[in-house]
């Protein structure tokens, strides 16, 4: 599966040490390779339990400009891998309505984004209110010896004021539908396949041990002898 974006992921103990030391990994990704990042960089559950994002990069238009240091590995995997699965015309789409702001203000934002492409319309390759005229006069009943005339630029003007559309650097996109469905809240959500934390509710110590148990051979019996009620309070 290609990567669509990229984080730096650095050690907080030895930043806070004067000490920078960090890796990129590249989503989506597995659990093995987020292990195995974090061992690298010194993340081992023990004297240093903590890490932060120090940037983003990647190939999905603007994409990086709505994450902040502190996201969630998971939710990045499962928006990853849900934008792995858009052919290009919806990443071209998703790109569109991010350029202008929609459904921008978190990671969750974004996740339900890409399972409500439906309710837009992305126009490839407009670029401006004369484009849109033009396009939308194709239809029309113009002679040809007034298209000269037709001011093309006003009457895309008054299209895109009347819809609320907005040029993006790909195209035009307006939402045409407002059954816009929250399917996505909260990490409970993340399939099993898409999560890098198998346990979302352990510390990095524990998910640390967790990991080497796996990696080592060894079952998670220790875990699974928790009580329910142990378990909730992790």
């Amino acid at each position: 599966m290609a990567a669509l974006f990229e984080a730096y992921i650095t050690n907080l103990g030895k930043y806070n040490e004067g000490e920078v030391v960090g890796e990129t990994l590249k989503f989506p990704t597995t659990t093995e390779e987020v292990q195995a990042l974090l061992k690298r960089i010194g993340v081992d559950g023990v004297r240093y339990e903590e890490f932060f994002i120090t940037s983003f990069d990647g190939d999905v238009l603007g994409l990086y400009d709505y994450l902040t240091e502190y996201e969630n590995l998971d939710e990045l995997n499962h928006l990853a891998c849900l934008l792995s699965k858009l052919d290009q015309s919806d990443l071209e789409k998703f790109e569109a309505v991010i350029d202008c702001g929609g459904h921008t203000s978190s990671v969750a934002d974004l996740i339900n984004l890409t399972q409500n492409l439906d309710c837009y319309e992305f126009y490839p390759d407009i670029e401006n209110e004369e484009d849109l005229g033009r396009h939308f006069t194709e239809d029309l009943p113009i002679p040809d010896e007034l298209k000269d005339y037709f001011d093309y630029e006003a009457y895309g003007r008054d299209i895109s004021i009347n819809e609320g559309g907005h040029f993006a650097p790909g195209g035009y996109i307006v939402q045409t539908s407002g059954d816009f469905k929250e399917l996505y809240r909260d990490t409970k959500d993340i399939p099993a396949e898409h999560r890098v934390f198998s346990y979302p509710k352990l510390s990095i110590r524990e998910q640390m041990a967790a990991y080497k148990e796996i990696i080592d051979g060894s079952s998670l019996e220790g875990y699974r002898k928790l009580s329910n009620k142990e378990r909730e309070e992790r």
